[in-house]
């Protein structure tokens, strides 16, 4: 079964391949949208959709590991696979240390296509859910006031409340009050709630910092 949700944005110049392309792939139920050169790409990316990225290696003015590494530098977080001409396999070797998903060599087999794409729009997905993750989970502990974040911290590297007393300088009768309020808050029911919701907010727990 196809991958349905999600979009498909083909960087190539060649007017004939950025065709061929979308009738292909609108053909199996993908929203695609062309760009013909990387910087009309990198003016837009920042506004589209969840999606994946078909990114030609030449192209006019900005190669595609230029692209890819302006991608990284913004943070842009949609998957990247290369097509490449022949001879072009080393740069598509750099381009998958920059964690590309795949490369594709032209001309582009369908199902080699079909299958890269598949991959690529579950990643997507899978990055998409989990920055949601953490954007709900940091909104949680943007409710808790400075003294609760700060036992918040301690709470989650396992000390108990005599120590967290200790630590920040408050009665163990305080720890508890905080305690009970960042429970509440969190609508947590267990210190691995509190360690979950951490984990989720790139938190990391043995350290009580943010990883």
């Amino acid at each position: 079964m196809m991958t349905t949700n999600g979009a498909i944005y083909i960087v190539d110049d060649d007017d004939a391949v950025r065709a061929s392309l979308k009738v292909l792939l609108e053909t199996h139920d993908f929203t695609v949208t062309c760009f013909q050169d990387g910087a009309d790409f990198l003016r837009a990316v920042t506004s589209l959709p969840m999606g994946c990225i078909l990114l030609d290696l030449r192209l006019p003015d900005i190669d595609g590991l230029s692209v890819q590494r302006k991608l990284i530098e913004m943070e842009v977080h949609l998957p990247v696979i290369i097509m490449t001409g022949y001879g072009d396999v080393p740069l598509a070797v750099a381009a998958m240390r920059m964690h590309a998903v795949d490369f594709l060599e032209k001309p582009v087999g369908v199902e080699r296509l079909l299958a890269a794409v598949e991959r690529a729009l579950a990643l997507a997905a899978e990055q998409h859910d989990a920055a949601a993750r953490e954007q709900r989970a940091r909104s949680m502990l943007d409710n808790l006031t400075p003294r609760e974040a700060q036992v918040f911290l301690q709470l989650i590297q396992g000390h108990p409340n005599k120590v967290v007393g200790r630590v920040l300088d408050l009665s163990p009768r305080t720890v508890e009050v905080h305690r009970k309020h960042i429970y509440e808050k969190l609508v947590a029911k267990s210190l691995a709630d509190l360690v979950r919701i951490a984990i989720a907010a790139g938190i990391d727990p043995s350290e009580g910092e943010a990883s």
